[in-house]
């Protein structure tokens, strides 16, 4: 390693020593490099193998890669949804001695796909919607945190499903700004106008390319983000007046924020004098209700719709073994020993990079609902797991190594070792799922 390279990390991987920083990265051996797909972007991006990992490499200035390092950092300790820093790496220089730009080197997030590749050859409206949903739920997240974007867009953001919907990660913070006081209202309408121009942007160039639905209004699309978010931030955030004798109200509100999958830290609540009226306003909002329940029952750590969907499977599990009275814990430990877990294992070990997990027994029990709904009965979940693996989970692409586009990359598998595989035990008693 050349005296001059420096490494900034948290926990510095020995593989980082090992990459090729010496060569510039539009130049790296296809030895080191891992074709996924990603989205457009101001500087050049390359994936790479690191120690068993895929890690995102980006060639920018000293001064921007550490400046998003430290911003990647914040972020991950206000449990912001973005992607985890690894490394910057500067003092480069090429083989004659001239300088090479430096790198922000952070970790891929596996089963996340830009906008792009999660559609097979157009988009359809629905799932433009719900792309501009999941952003808007992001931006939300971000501005209740004090988070200033700078350059909202679709091609900023990375997705993974979440049980027919998606969840949004921040990609791209080098314009971000942090405000430990928060956000004025201009600044998150500002915020908001850029998301709008730069998404109408993104579906105008989709159509321009032939890989747009017809009849798809790219401004409609676009104007949805204003809608969703400024519906997502009042329920968060808006103050309420009620007679003091309608404290149910109170309970109403928390529910409607657990709903939306938000924990209030903390409720003004302030009562006139004579005693009359109340009136609250939440004050912290943590995202991630379900996530949180579900991960405390079973361990298991889900996006939000994910736990969601699992959370009601594990209370019609409760009632139909008759465990209503039973210790909480006790039955979500039944419920992942002899449901959750068997459906999960009965994959073949040649379809577990398709989708995760979590996303595997959500689309099972669609798939149980709907060939219920087609044979007039009740399909045994062991049966609905041999149908869907056979008709729909081994023609999809694997999520976990799809590659892009053919205007973006040729096509070579991941190493096997980068993937996060589930126990290879397959041994089930069919007899459990029920």
């Amino acid at each position: 390693m050349p005296a001059a390279l420096s490494i900034t990390a948290s926990s510095v991987d020995p593989g980082l020593l090992t990459l090729p920083w010496s060569t510039p990265l539009a130049e790296w051996p296809s030895s080191t490099i891992v074709f996924l797909p990603k989205g457009i972007s101001r500087h050049l991006v390359r994936f790479a193998n690191l120690s068993g990992r895929v890690v995102a490499v980006k060639e920018t200035t000293e001064e921007m890669a550490r400046r998003e390092y430290d911003m990647l950092g914040n972020l991950a300790r206000l449990d912001a949804p973005c992607v985890e820093r690894v490394a910057v790496i500067a003092g480069r220089k090429d083989a004659a001695g001239e300088p090479l730009p430096a790198v922000l080197v952070t970790a891929h997030l596996k089963f996340s796909l830009p906008y792009r590749a999660l559609f097979t050859q157009v988009l359809r409206p629905d799932t433009a919607n719900r792309l501009v949903d999941a952003l808007a739920v992001l931006l939300v997240r971000l501005h209740n945190v004090g988070f200033f974007w700078g350059d909202v867009s679709l091609s900023n953001t990375l997705f993974r499903r979440d049980a027919g919907a998606f969840a949004a990660y921040l990609v791209d913070a080098e314009t971000g700004e942090l405000h430990e006081t928060g956000l004025t209202p201009g600044q998150r309408a500002h915020d908001l106008e850029v998301a709008r121009t730069n998404i109408a942007g993104e579906i105008m160039d989709l159509e321009a390319g032939g890989r747009l639905e017809g009849g798809i209004d790219a401004l409609a699309i676009a104007d949805g983000i204003m809608s969703s978010y400024h519906r997502l931030w009042g329920a968060l955030t808006d103050r309420e007046s009620f007679s003091a004798n309608e404290t149910w109200r109170l309970t109403e509100r928390v529910q409607r924020l657990n709903d939306l999958g938000f924990d209030i830290g903390e409720m003004s609540i302030q009562a006139t004098p004579d005693g009359t009226r109340v009136s609250i306003q939440p004050k912290v909002v943590d995202a991630g209700h379900h996530q949180r329940r579900l991960l405390r029952l079973t361990g298991l750590d889900v996006e939000e719709n994910q736990a969601r969907r699992l959370l009601n499977d594990l209370d019609e599990f409760r009632a139909r073994v008759s465990r209503l009275g039973d210790d909480e814990e006790m039955v979500a430990h039944e419920w992942l020993t002899r449901v959750f877990e068997p459906v999960v294992k009965a994959i073949p070990f040649d379809l577990r990079s398709k989708l995760e997990p979590a996303e595997v027994y959500h689309q099972v029990l669609e798939h149980r609902w709907y060939a219920s709904q087609a044979r007039g009965r009740s399909v045994p979940l062991a049966e609905a797991l041999t149908s869907y693996m056979d008709e729909v989970l081994r023609h999809r692409r694997d999520e976990a190594t799809l590659m892009g586009p053919p205007t973006e990359s040729m096509t070579l598998p991941l190493d096997t070792d980068a993937l996060e595989i589930v126990d290879e035990d397959d041994g089930i008693d069919w007899r459990d799922l029920v």
